[in-house]
């Protein structure tokens, strides 16, 4: 793709391990890294199942997390649900644009009444799953393309209250475009050149990401199944620092 404009200089783009584990001496292991790394942690459904709240708030062990629940239920059961993650303190949490803007916004209010101001984590809306292309998208019965899909759901989310997104890395710059530098766009799908692209359909490399105008990467086997995970760590980060 077209190298395009660098990111902006004061929008630096950091780095996401995912812990996508259900073994806690393993996610333990793996939070070391990323803490080396000077990075962020999520977890996500996987752990969060496997071992519980409790597991998590003690395993990200002060390191900023990025709790990926993606929820999506009702409005009040959303903000209901958002109220019990109080103890784990997460600096970001996910729930699903999709939901609609009744839901949107009572995680909105949720968010602001449940946590303390200076507390309160970014929240960010999915707007497509990267493992979902325009052949998934139209079998759930979504007609638009993808990249019109993400834009939609993307203004839909930050207009009901939402702080972010979380998109693929080929539709950043189709929300910088549409939405300004105003949201803060996590960005799943990384792959560093060479890496087996497994079940992400809409991947790119992390220096390509930044150029696009990531704020955040998230990334996971890559790091986590390299035979020295915190070398592969240092290496995105120095390419995401270049």
């Amino acid at each position: 793709m077209p190298a395009g404009p660098a990111h902006p200089s004061h929008r630096p783009t950091r780095l996401i391990v995912s812990l996508d584990t259900k073994d806690r001496a393993q996610a333990a292991a793996w939070r070391d890294v990323a803490a080396h790394a000077s990075a962020m942690v999520k977890m996500g459904l996987e752990f969060t199942y496997a071992q519980g709240l409790e597991a998590v708030r003690e395993v990200a062990d002060g390191l900023p997390l990025f709790l990926d629940l993606k929820l999506h239920d009702i409005p009040n059961t959303v903000a209901s649900a958002i109220g019990s993650l109080a103890r784990v303190r997460p600096a970001m949490l996910t729930i699903h644009a999709s939901g609609g803007r009744a839901m949107i916004a009572a995680a909105r209010r949720a968010v602001d009444e449940t946590f303390p101001e200076g507390a309160r984590p970014l929240l960010l809306a999915v707007t497509v799953l990267t493992s979902l292309d325009a052949e998934a998208l139209h079998e759930t019965g979504v007609e638009s393309d993808v990249a019109d899909q993400v834009v939609r759901l993307g203004r839909l989310a930050v207009s009901a209250g939402a702080d972010g997104l979380v998109c693929s890395p080929h539709e950043i710059r189709l929300l910088r475009e549409a939405l300004g530098d105003g949201p803060v766009l996590v960005v799943p799908g990384i792959r560093p050149a060479g890496s087996a692209a497994g079940d992400q359909k809409r991947i790119m490399t992390p220096a390509q990401a930044h150029a696009a105008g990531a704020d955040y990467i998230v990334v996971g086997r890559p790091i986590t199944r390299a035979p020295d995970p915190a070398a592969a760590a240092a290496a995105i980060a120095a390419e995401l620092s270049a």
